[in-house]
């Protein structure tokens, strides 16, 4: 289905979530990311909300996080490849982790953050991107979270924000495998991809008009 839809867009001109003609990663770039270790203090959270080339820029933009990794979550293949979760049958959602201060901002805020950067109405979809990959999941590591997860839900459907309820998953967390290098903060290297421009970055905007205060001064 995604190949199909990447098909589609590229002769109606919109990109997909692929990297471009021209900007291929080499053999080096194929090597997976290096999964942090948390600091003293620090807290984890993992969310996935479509393309992670988006998600990522928005979260590491916040006061409060010292990074966020690129990676695959919510299925049962051993360190899948971005091919092999494109393909399906792996389980996993592109997914990102959140390296985070609680002290400087909490997990209910990147919670607010995590429902207005994407639409959490679309099942295993985001705009242009078709497929379980791309569905909506909010993980949590403890009870504490599941319930503040579920009353964010609760809240935003009662706003109306969107005209249809909300279709996350709320899932327990159990492992995040780190994407390849040339994921890892795509949406900064590479402005000149297609999906960046027309997708990825009206997301980002979208996000920073909601959320001034959050960001990071740089």
């Amino acid at each position: 289905m995604k190949k199909l839809l990447f098909l589609l867009l590229a002769v109606l001109g919109t990109a997909s979530c692929e990297a471009a003609p021209g900007s291929q990663p080499t053999q080096d770039d194929h090597r997976f990311a290096e999964l942090p270790k948390p600091q003293a203090g620090e807290a984890v959270a993992t969310f996935a909300s479509g393309c992670y080339w988006c998600a990522e820029h928005v979260f590491e933009s916040l006061k409060g996080v010292r990074t966020v990794i690129s990676g695959h979550s919510g299925g049962t293949t051993v360190s899948p490849t971005y091919e092999q979760v494109g393909r399906g049958g792996t389980g996993h959602a592109e997914a990102i982790q959140v390296y985070y201060d609680p002290k400087v901002i909490s997990f209910e805020t990147l919670l607010k953050v995590f429902f207005v950067q994407h639409d959490p109405t679309t099942l295993n979809r985001q705009g242009p991107d078709a497929g379980e990959e791309y569905r909506s999941i909010a993980f949590y590591r403890t009870p504490q979270e599941k319930a503040q997860i579920e009353a964010e839900i609760k809240r935003v459907n009662a706003s109306r924000r969107y005209s249809s309820p909300i279709v996350t998953q709320v899932v327990p967390f159990k492992v995040f495998y780190p994407a390849e290098r040339y994921h890892q903060d795509y949406f900064v290297h590479h402005p000149e991809n297609p999906y960046i421009q027309t997708v990825s970055t009206p997301r980002y905007q979208h996000f920073a008009r909601e959320f001034p205060q959050l960001l990071q001064t740089k």
